[in-house]
């Protein structure tokens, strides 16, 4: 009799050693923010890698074939820790990046020369501006604390990231996208939904809007 006490006092302890455990599990549920940027951050990060290795293969500009291998280097690191993620929180992964991702890869892949390096930069630019806005938003609305985090870490690389590129812009002659403080397009600038993704200017286009001109300018917004 002594031993079936034992048995069930165990048993129990097993019980309400899984509970916080299964409670644990079940917490840890990526909300759809959550998973939505998961998979475009993946994305984006397909999207550079590929984008990359063409700097160093066709750009003119030693600055963007420099440019090309550190975002080759940084964004498969930050793609190891979004896998990482997703397979923790069981979010599956697209295994392309987008269909307006891959036509400016096709673009910038019949290009060369200075041609080519004017449409990386400002493809680039334009991508760096969404993927800082969509990780910027996981951080203020994401529900799952390890997809903040991810995207806490991302951040910093992104905007330097977009420094840099900024920097050879303007050496280039290249119109760069304004952002206000927060990272979000400013009135005049570029405004980019998806990162890296749709409405972004074809490469070797800049669609800037011409000084003066207000067409579907947002007005400031009043604090």
């Amino acid at each position: 009799m002594l031993g079936i006490k034992r048995l069930g006092l165990l048993a129990t302890m097993v019980v309400v050693g899984l509970a916080p455990a299964a409670a644990a599990q079940a917490a840890a549920q990526p909300s759809t923010q959550d998973t939505q940027y998961l998979q475009a951050l993946h994305q984006v990060n397909l999207f550079e890698i590929a984008s990359g290795n063409l700097a160093q293969q066709k750009g003119q500009n030693a600055e963007v074939k420099d440019l090309g291998k550190q975002f080759v280097t940084d964004h498969t690191q930050l793609d190891d820790s979004v896998k990482s993620t997703a397979q923790q929180l069981n979010v599956q992964l697209p295994n392309s990046p987008t269909t307006d991702q891959q036509n400016i890869l096709n673009q910038l892949n019949n290009l060369s020369g200075a041609d080519f390096d004017k449409a990386w930069v400002t493809a680039e630019l334009n991508g760096h501006v969404q993927a800082i806005q969509a990780t910027q938003t996981e951080i203020s609305q994401g529900s799952e604390q390890s997809v903040i985090t991810l995207a806490q870490d991302a951040l910093p690389v992104l905007q330097a990231h977009l420094d840099a590129l900024t920097s050879l812009a303007e050496t280039l002659g290249i119109p760069v996208p304004q952002t206000s403080a927060s990272g979000t397009p400013s009135p005049g600038g570029t405004t980019t939904p998806a990162p890296g993704g749709t409405e972004s200017p074809a490469p070797g286009t800049t669609e800037t809007p011409a000084p003066g001109t207000t067409e579907e300018t947002p007005a400031p917004s009043q604090s």
